[in-house]
């Protein structure tokens, strides 16, 4: 009788320890605006593909850069096992590109959710600093994990790819923002940052002690070429995709997925995945 009841509390145990220990994979994928210009590589073809590479990789949460409002209808559409929260930069509603979030149905449930710009002025859609192109906005989701009943925030963001001045202060604004928004909590940060893990605005983010690059947690992070490609065959190392995560959370595993269709890429930006566990 005493066998079984310590069996049993073994078990239980043993259940309870993998709850609190689920990893999920996070990942962040630039998947380039519908552009009617890109001749060979249209959204029209490369829409499936998208949405065949994200579901055959099992991406818990992620993070989109670029999409248009089109796009994540059809990414939705394709992928109806997730949800997905983020308003366009233009306008703060369905306008322009978005750097919207997704996450599954089944695993997470929205607890909160929200967008800033990266500008002076965050609260309202508008160009920041001596950003000349866009409005480039931050949005971000509070997840309860639906088993472990445990929170976390995901931010997801798209630095600008001209200012100088502009990549600087939005790397010192997320930082304050993480503060403000996320305070102690766990917290994971997707997005490119048009910027390789040399740059000045990188820096003060995986420097800040609020959050720090999952690739340096890893002991074998699978990179095998640079994070674009501009549907080209990539050249160098550089990578300006990157994932980040505060202290709550342990990084397994780190990479840059060079899925190809038929010798084309999906996107001009490869997806970049990390295994992390809360």
């Amino acid at each position: 009788m005493k066998t079984k009841f310590l069996l049993i509390v073994s078990m239980f145990l043993t259940t309870t320890i993998n709850l609190n220990a689920q990893s999920f994979n996070i990942a962040t994928f630039n998947i380039r605006y519908d552009n009617p210009k890109d001749s060979g590589n249209l959204w029209v073809d490369r829409a499936p593909i998208v949405s065949n590479l994200i579901r055959f990789h099992n991406f818990d949460v992620f993070g989109v850069q670029e999409g248009l409002k089109n796009q994540l209808d059809d990414m939705s559409k394709a992928l109806p096992e997730y949800a997905r929260y983020g308003r366009g930069r233009d306008d703060g509603k369905e306008a322009g590109e978005h750097s919207a979030i997704y996450y599954k149905k089944d695993r997470f449930k929205l607890v909160k959710s929200g967008d800033f710009w990266l500008s002076e002025t965050p609260n309202v859609p508008g160009k920041g600093w001596d950003a000349t192109c866009c409005n480039r906005i931050c949005t971000w989701v509070y997840l309860e994990d639906i088993k472990t009943k445990k929170k976390f925030y995901t931010f997801n963001v798209h630095f600008d790819h001209q200012g100088i001045i502009a990549r600087k202060e939005s790397g010192k604004l997320m930082v304050l923002k993480i503060k403000e928004i996320a305070g102690n909590e766990p917290v994971l940060l997707t997005g490119d940052l048009n910027a390789s893990r040399e740059s000045e605005w990188y820096l003060s983010v995986a420097n800040s002690g609020i959050v720090k690059d999952t690739y340096t947690d890893v002991k074998y992070p699978y990179q095998n070429n640079s994070s674009s490609n501009g549907f080209r065959i990539p050249r160098g190392m550089t990578v300006i995709d990157h994932i980040f995560m505060s202290k709550q959370f342990k990084a397994t595993r780190w990479g840059i997925l060079t899925d190809t269709y038929f010798g084309k890429y999906p996107s001009d930006h490869f997806p970049v995945t990390a295994t992390v566990n809360l």
